[in-house]
């Protein structure tokens, strides 16, 4: 792998710790649904009027929007409305990596190899240690939300397999029409027209900027450009030597929630992460190669 990639997928890996943290700002203007909703609106209008249709099964990519856009937002937007903080949400995101290998073990049929198996029990025993920890100061809810976040995201990465689109960008981008009507119609439902029509007049004051400049921060680059230079990188090299780098996800995570938000870490939560983290590049990393009928392309991954 080229220097040069490997100083691009590094970069990819700061740039979606630092979403954490936009998403953050993000949620102290708009409620978390209705955020939800409104981020994948502002990506599917463009799409459905510019990006060429990826050419999958339409129930995959349901399945793909419902997983990948909907639970795994849902989840994770809720859970850090309810305190989770951005730089932990970015590690607990990351148990996506062993809950989907065992949702194609039970699903696909993948063989689970004992070093998977290894590496997840590390895993959960490392998310065992964050909820311990949380337990601890009363903060267990958003550390289970954003756990249901991360096996959304699981779910949403076996669709997207199933799918085995040409061109996992364009995937993506055609993912983000799934999510606005459902998450719309339940901001409705459940936050209300009325906290959801003061976020929206209220967004062009001087206190809202923070919020919008998250939102614009979280479309453009965590997800666009993010997930635009990913993909990229997962064609000109093995998908092996590229995925290890979003590990530095949640250290980027911790790093711009401190730098920005004072946020600084327990040592019961840097001690679970290091595990999960072990544990995760154990599975990932222990993944056996099967023989597609048609190339495979990894999805992306995106907060």
């Amino acid at each position: 792998m080229p220097l040069r990639d490997r100083l691009l997928a590094a970069l990819v890996a700061v740039l979606w710790g630092v979403n954490f943290v936009a998403i953050h700002f993000s949620l102290e203007q708009y409620p978390p649904f209705f955020l939800v909703g409104l981020r994948f609106l502002l990506l599917a209008i463009p799409t459905v009027l510019l990006v060429k249709w990826p050419g999958v099964k339409v129930r995959w990519l349901l399945g793909y929007g419902l997983g990948f856009g909907i639970l795994q937002f849902a989840f994770l937007y809720a859970g850090m409305e309810a305190g989770m903080p951005p730089g932990l949400a970015s590690l607990v995101l990351q148990a996506s990596a062993p809950f989907t290998v065992v949702i194609a073990a039970v699903w696909l049929r993948e063989k689970l190899t004992l070093v998977q198996g290894i590496g997840i029990a590390v895993a959960v025993a490392g998310l065992g240690i964050i909820a311990a920890e949380r337990a601890g100061v009363s903060a267990l809810l958003p550390v289970v939300l954003t756990l249901c976040g991360a096996l959304g995201w699981a779910f949403g990465n076996v669709c997207s397999r199933q799918a085995n689109p040409v061109s996992p960008l364009r995937m993506t981008m055609w993912m983000s029409v799934v999510p606005p009507i459902p998450m719309i119609a339940l901001a409705l439902v459940v936050e209300g027209p009325e906290r959801i029509g003061e976020s929206l007049a209220t967004s062009f004051t001087p206190e809202a900027l923070p919020a919008v400049l998250g939102l614009a921060y979280t479309v453009l680059i965590g997800t666009v450009v993010g997930s635009g230079i990913w993909t990229t990188l997962m064609k000109r090299n093995p998908s092996s030597r590229v995925a290890p780098f979003s590990m530095l996800v949640p250290v980027a995570g911790f790093t711009a929630a401190w730098l920005a938000l004072g946020e600084v870490p327990n040592v019961g939560d840097l001690v679970g992460g290091a595990v999960v983290i072990t544990g995760v590049l154990v599975a990932t990393l222990g993944v056996r190669k099967r023989t597609p009928t048609r190339p495979v392309k990894e999805p992306s991954t995106v907060a």
